[in-house]
């Protein structure tokens, strides 16, 4: 199982260059409103582009409520070169800022199916 990251320990690495907060959700749910700095990166969006592409040292994967992230960050952790946490909680349970609109949308490559 994946490891947890809590809502306050990821408040305390917000300004952090070396943490990188993955938003899984749908795009229009993304847009609406993430955790100010995420990058959206829809689930069904993993392929090996995503895989090999540079990552910061520790990633942390959000998703509604905070199931469907530890699926994502256990298939990132075997496969990518950081610390991997699921967000507590998820989204719903996330109470800092929010920012809204999708300046965050990873730019995920050429498309192919993992």
């Amino acid at each position: 199982m994946v490891v947890e990251t809590t809502q306050d320990e990821l408040h305390g690495k917000l300004d952090d260059d070396s943490v990188a907060v993955i938003d899984i959700r749908d795009p229009s749910s993304y847009s609406s409103g993430h955790i100010p700095g995420a990058e959206n990166l829809p689930a069904q969006s993993l392929t090996p582009a995503v895989f090999d592409r540079e990552w910061p040292d520790e990633v942390v994967v959000s998703c509604y409520i905070g199931k469907s992230s530890q699926r994502v960050a256990s298939i990132l952790d075997s496969n990518i070169d950081a610390d991997v946490s699921s967000l507590r909680g998820g989204f719903q349970g996330w109470e800092g800022d929010v920012e809204s609109g999708s300046e965050g949308e990873a730019d995920l490559g050429p498309s192919s199916p993992f």
